[in-house]
């Protein structure tokens, strides 16, 4: 009469699917946790470093447009350290100077040059003939020409919920900053708020 083989250990895991599919999904869980949750009580990840300030409403404002152009897919915002990235861009990136970032912008995709430490490298009419025509500055440049920027226009009233809803988040912006947020920003184009976002940039560490 022949006997029914029943599996053990980990014979009987490799052999159940629901129970591998289970177990890897835990393996991947702890392992994770074990890695991102002591960084939320480590200083150096969580507090600012000296001379780090929040955005301005202009900086702020600037800052989104940015993302909803898609900079950020071609800029990457991180410094590795490493010689190499440390002689052409300036001091490595540490977690402190972004804690104001909600999301940052690390990355690396590298199509264009990093921009973690462009702040205050070109003047403000640089970035302007730039960001209109960047041909006009670097003939082998491949970077689209961001020419509607000059004509579109900030609407002030989206500003103090912005800042409202970042201070809920952590970003110390206080109520006279919300107050003036809208006021900072009249008159002003979506290019005159990406040249003042991209001058901040750095910065608080140089």
């Amino acid at each position: 009469m022949a006997q029914l083989h029943v599996p053990v250990g980990h014979e009987k895991i490799e052999t159940n699917n629901f129970l591998m599919i289970t177990l890897i999904l835990l393996a991947l869980l702890f392992g994770g946790l074990v890695e991102i949750v002591p960084l939320f009580f480590q200083r150096s990840t969580t507090q600012p470093i000296d001379g780090l300030k929040p955005y301005t409403s202009l900086q702020l404002a600037g800052r989104d447009i940015y993302l909803r152009e898609g900079c950020y897919n071609c800029h990457s915002q991180m410094i590795r350290p490493f010689r190499a990235e440390t002689l052409r861009y300036g001091p490595y990136s540490v977690a402190g100077e972004f804690v104001y970032d909600h999301p940052f912008q690390w990355g690396s995709k590298r199509t264009g040059p990093d921009l973690h430490r462009v702040g205050g490298k070109y003047s403000d009419e640089w970035h302007r003939v730039h960001l209109n025509n960047p041909r006009d500055l670097v003939p082998e440049s491949n970077m689209p020409a961001y020419a509607w920027l000059s004509t579109g226009q900030i609407d002030p009233a989206d500003m103090a919920p912005k800042m409202k809803a970042l201070r809920r988040v952590g970003v110390p912006y206080t109520d006279q900053e919300i107050t003036n947020a809208g006021d900072e920003v009249k008159g002003k184009s979506e290019l005159d708020a990406v040249v003042a976002y991209l001058q901040v940039l750095g910065t608080s560490r140089k």
